[in-house]
């Protein structure tokens, strides 16, 4: 295989991951959609108090986005993403 070609692959590779983090993130506001408008509330209108005014409403809205946001959601894109393409 010739360098260049490895290249190729290698940045398609890239472009791929790149593609499924963008959808793991799309999905996760999705899902935590009420706890991004609780934040939201608590945050209109305030500055620097936004810190410890919206704590709690802040560490609610990061934990669910870490329960879709992880290695493991990663790695379940990847392999519906490999399935999609033998099927091809």
């Amino acid at each position: 295989m010739g360098y260049v070609q490895e290249a190729r692959e290698n940045h398609l590779k890239k472009k791929v991951e790149e593609a499924l983090r963008s959808k793991m993130k799309q999905r996760a506001l999705k899902e935590c959609d009420h706890y991004t408008s609780k934040y939201a509330q608590c945050a209109s209108g305030r500055t620097i108090s936004v810190v410890w005014q919206c704590r709690k409403q802040a560490k609610e809205l990061n934990e669910c986005l870490h329960q879709f946001t992880n290695d493991a959601v990663l790695e379940e894109l990847k392999k519906e993403y490999m399935l999609q393409e033998k099927g091809k």
